[in-house]
Order: structure tokens, then sequence, then C-alpha cells
């Protein structure tokens, strides 16, 4: 009698291990998926003025001392740190 009890017992068991699965299973498939996040987005400030922006492109690539791009590298770094010179740039 203890062997009929202890295979009940096992197959009641797998059954209720599928039962579950097939719960989470049925769960999972219902849900709506999570929205994905958003990076935020920065709000004011105007962007790179087009000839700043070119500017620095062209200083980019040079390799000797320019005195237009000295200008244009200390424009943008007081643009970015806010410093005066900064009402300039916005032209």
């Amino acid at each position: 009698m203890s062997q009929a009890s202890s295979r009940n017992a096992k197959i009641a068991g797998v059954a209720a291990l599928a039962g579950t699965m097939v719960a989470v299973a049925i769960v999972a498939a219902t849900r709506a998926p999570a929205p994905t996040p958003t990076l935020p987005v920065a709000m004011g400030g105007n962007p790179l003025p087009t000839r700043l922006a070119q500017e620095l492109d062209r200083c980019s690539t040079l390799t000797m001392p320019d005195a237009g791009c000295e200008a244009a590298w200390a424009e943008n770094r007081h643009r970015f740190f806010g410093q005066p010179g900064s009402e300039r740039a916005a032209r």
C-alpha cells in the first residue's frame, strides 16, 4: 500500500508542477509588455550654431595651431560652461 500512495504522491506533485507552469505561461503571454524607457530630452538652449559647428569640424582635422580654431574652441567652451560669450554664439 505504501508504494501505491508514494506513486500517487509523485503523480500529484508532477501534475501540480505542470499546472503551475501552465498558469505562469498563460499569465506571461497575456500580460502587456512593459513600456521601453526613453531618454530624457534636454529642454532649452539653442543647438550649436551652424557657423561654429562648421568651424569646429574644420578645426578637428587640422594639426597645426590656427587662431580661428583657438577662438572657435574658446567660444565652444564658453557656451558649454555658460561663461560670458555665450550670447555671441547664439547669434
